[in-house]
């Protein structure tokens, strides 16, 4: 207890200063304990704000409550790790084979290996900055290392972990021998100078270089890496390694062993994969219908491009400071400014109402619309942008059907009520947007055989790759599962076999 004023005042000066030296001493402990108390549950309160859809269901699964345990602070990431335990949980009952699959499913939740390092540049100022890179090898099980690159703000080694953790299934899905992986940096490209994202992409790769390898691991382009990112991280490789034509990043200029189709491949593939589902099992096509599509980069471009030339309406693009809308649906005309405004003059889409048919609406979502009529959406903007409000909204207006653009775009609570509307069909990004991932796969194929491939021939391999996806999907399900739970087993199933052969889990 503090010395009172009265006691303090009996005391010598020196006397009095020498016990209030005391007290504090005595204090500081349960100080800093409070105030680290204090900061963490601030934070875990944060953390639940900014993802109110990412919490875990820790009653369900009892056999995942350690990596529960170990990784609160990356709710993203144990979203992705329950959501698809919940989609194969009948395999987790096998009475033969239970057992081997809960331990295979334990197995791919922890990466075999995360690489983390700091990332040194300097803007046009002279100001020196660092940022963080992570490169998460997931898993090899099926080939080398397959994932792409994301520079956006919100990086970190959770989100990199579910993006990871998403990649291994879907390139199992492509049919092609690749491994999981996912890598990135929390740079944000929004605002810097052609010079400025060069030297960071330079910085970036000359760390980076130290870890990859054609037959080791592959990156490729995400959110924020695009072609030009891309070559500059190339440039900087074939500086360092002295090794040309080598195809250790994907999503080149066809100038240096890049393939035709590629910066179309994954929304070109999510088009195709909606085709499939729709004829198959709506009796119908695309033409005429009113597609809703999120986003406004590389996938959201060319689904759009796509949906238009197979007679569809798109009726909106989005960013995330508003939603453009096209009532009567997109011209080729206005797809044109779209691109140019986000490839070339990186401007937001409030710039182009004057100069396209759409109505802007600002801080809005394409799933927050009550007026917006929509047939089909295509989520093709970021993680979790449909919640569980924007789902039912969709089920309203009487959407027909779900097709993921980009990775895991559904809440959890979403995906519930998806679930409970089994007449919808909802494909997960792990098929929907494999397309991307496949042509890549087609790259690396390309590079090691030394040629170029024409652009038709890659359009109808993709075109293949898609059908055999939705096949397996199909298959998977069975009579009485959903087009989601048949991707996920299908996804899954292999890598497990793959694990069993390779003497890794028994």
């Amino acid at each position: 207890m503090m010395p009172s004023f009265h006691q303090l005042r009996r005391l010598k000066p020196t006397t009095a200063l020498i016990a209030l030296i005391i007290f504090i001493l005595n204090n500081l402990q349960s100080i800093h304990a409070t105030t680290t108390t204090t900061k963490m549950a601030a934070a875990a309160t944060t953390n639940q704000a900014n993802n109110p859809q990412s919490c875990t269901n820790p009653t369900k699964f009892d056999f995942l409550n350690d990596l529960r345990s170990k990784y609160p602070h990356q709710p993203v990431f144990l979203q992705a790790v329950e959501e698809m335990a919940l989609s194969i949980e009948p395999l987790f009952s096998d009475p033969i084979n239970g057992n081997f699959y809960k331990k295979a499913f334990l197995y791919l939740t922890e990466p075999e290996r995360t690489i983390s390092f700091h990332v040194p540049w300097m803007d046009d100022q002279g100001v020196q900055h660092v940022n963080r890179g992570w490169r998460v090898e997931f898993s090899s099980a099926l080939g080398p290392y397959k994932g792409g690159l994301r520079f956006h703000p919100t990086v970190d080694d959770g989100i990199l972990k579910f993006l990871g953790f998403e990649q291994i299934f879907k390139n199992s899905l492509t049919g092609l021998p690749l491994g999981g992986g996912k890598g990135g940096s929390d740079f944000n490209p929004k605002g810097k100078s052609e010079g400025e994202i060069r030297r960071f992409c330079e910085s970036f790769m000359t760390e980076l270089c130290r870890y990859i390898d054609a037959s080791t691991d592959v990156p490729a382009g995400d959110i924020g890496v695009g072609g030009r990112e891309i070559g500059y991280m190339y440039g900087t490789y074939k500086r360092l390694a002295n090794k040309h034509g080598e195809g250790v990043l994907t999503g080149k200029s066809p100038l240096f062993g890049g393939i035709h189709l590629r910066p179309e491949a994954t929304g070109f593939g999510t088009v195709y994969m909606a085709q499939h589902a729709i004829e198959d099992k709506l009796k119908r096509s695309l033409e005429g219908t009113r597609c809703a599509v999120s986003g406004s980069g590389n996938v959201a471009q060319f689904a759009s491009k796509m949906l238009i030339q197979l007679g569809a309406k798109v009726v909106c693009v989005s960013d995330s400071n508003g939603v453009l809308v096209f009532e009567e649906g997109m011209t080729n005309s206005d797809l044109e400014q779209i691109i140019l405004a986000k490839t070339v003059e990186r401007a937001r889409l409030s710039a182009l109402e004057t100069r396209v048919s759409g109505k802007y609406i600002p801080d809005h979502s394409p799933w927050t619309l009550p007026t917006l009529n929509v047939d089909f959406a295509f989520p093709c903007a970021t993680q979790n942008e449909i919640d569980g409000k924007g789902a039912n909204l969709l089920i309203q207006k009487g959407a027909m059907g779900v097709f993921e653009g980009a990775n895991l775009p559904v809440t959890t609570e979403g995906q519930e009520v998806l679930r409970a509307h089994r007449d919808v069909l909802y494909i997960p990004g792990k098929a929907a947007n494999a397309g991307g991932v496949g042509v890549s796969g087609l790259e690396m194929s390309q590079n090691a055989s030394r040629t170029y491939w024409k652009r038709e021939k890659v359009d109808a391999m993709l075109k293949d790759m898609m059908a055999g996806i939705y096949q397996q999907m199909k298959d998977n399900a069975g009579e009485d599962g959903t087009l989601e739970e048949g991707c996920n087993r299908a996804g899954f199933l292999k890598v497990a076999q793959a694990l069993k052969e390779l003497g890794w889990v028994y």
